[in-house]
Formats: structure tokens, C-alpha cells, sequence
């Protein structure tokens, strides 16, 4: 009986612990992530009525930036192509926050305790991010190519066009604006069914 008793607890410890970081099986479909995942939504819709940034937008962005995977990390860089160095930046999580700006969440948002592997401190950290985008640069939430571009470049970096000068990284936020579209438009039909 001790055994099984400890067999329970190790398996109730395992069951909550670390979360599921895998990425939905859809990626393309709205309505299937939000099924597969229930508590993403739930999450996406507190930032959107907090924040007012659009699930769609979020979800685009959260494509683009880590496909959903919670514990996503940039690529290990290498020295004379076998050395590891490090990795690429220090960006982590759904959200791929760098740490100093995560930080500067944690201290303005009063959530010290926030992490970039949840998804509900993800959601509300792009929310807050995007929410000062929009003061600070008259972006709007819905304009899911500009709230991106100033995202990746940081708003010191898209307000003196450093987006500009990279063509594969305007062609991406393109992409997350057409992806942010077709989310909006397979929400509305998923609400409807």
C-alpha cells in the first residue's frame, strides 16, 4: 500500500507540474487551438479585456514569435560552427519576451512572480506590450503588422524605421498580419457554430 500510495503522489506531482509546452496540433486553425487548448483562449480573452489587443493578434503573434510552444528558446549560437556560445538572445517562452523587458513587465504590471512559460503572464505581458505600443507610438491593437514590427524591433526600434531596412522581416509581418486575419475570421465562424 505504501508503494502505491507513493506511485499516486509521484503521478499527481507529474500530471501538474511543468505544463504541456508542445505546440497545438493545428497551428492553422483558430478554432481547433482554441479546443485543443481551452485555456489559451481563456487567457487571450482576459489580455483582450484588459488590454483591448485582439485575440487574433495575439494569436498571430504568438504564432509567429514561438508556434505556441511555452518553453521555446532562440537557437544556441556556435564558435567555429561547433562551440557552443550561448544562445542567440535571451528571449523565452510563448511570447519570446527578452529578460530585460520581461522585467521591466514584472516591475509595471506589479506581478513579480509572472513567468515567461505561462500562458496567462504570456498573454497579458503582449497585452501590456502592445497597450504601450499604442500610447507610445499611436499604433493600433488591430493592426497586427505594425503592433508586430514594433514587437521584434522594440517601438526605439520600429519609431526610427529599423524595420525598414530588413526585407525578410517586413515579408514576416506580413505574414502575421494575413495570419491574424485568417484567425479572426475562423473565430467569428467557430462562435457562430
Amino acid at each position: 500500500m505504501n508503494r502505491l500510495l507513493k506511485l499516486a503522489i509521484v503521478g499527481l506531482v507529474a500530471s501538474c507540474g511543468g505544463g504541456n509546452f508542445s505546440a497545438p496540433r493545428q497551428l492553422d486553425n483558430a478554432c481547433a487551438i482554441a479546443a485543443e487548448r481551452p485555456a489559451y483562449l481563456r487567457a487571450m480573452r482576459a489580455t483582450e479585456r484588459k488590454w483591448g489587443v485582439p485575440v487574433h493578434v495575439q494569436m498571430a503573434t504568438m504564432y509567429q514569435e514561438s508556434k505556441f510552444i511555452g518553453d521555446a528558446r532562440t537557437p544556441h549560437q556556435y564558435a567555429l560552427g561547433v562551440i557552443p556560445i550561448g544562445r542567440q538572445s535571451s528571449a523565452f517562452g510563448y511570447s519570446q519576451a527578452l529578460d530585460g523587458t520581461w522585467e521591466e513587465y514584472q516591475r509595471n504590471s506589479g506581478n513579480r512572480r509572472a513567468q515567461r512559460d505561462n500562458i496567462r503572464d504570456a498573454t497579458d505581458f503582449m497585452g501590456w506590450y502592445m497597450d504601450g505600443t499604442q500610447r507610445q507610438l499611436g499604433l493600433s491593437k488591430h493592426d497586427a503588422t505594425s503592433q508586430y514590427l514594433a514587437y521584434h524591433e522594440g517601438r526605439g526600434g520600429f519609431s526610427r524605421g529599423s524595420h525598414r531596412q530588413k526585407p525578410w522581416l517586413m515579408r514576416v509581418a506580413g505574414q502575421v498580419g494575413q495570419r491574424s486575419e485568417m484567425y479572426r475570421q475562423q473565430l467569428v465562424a467557430c462562435r457562430r457554430a
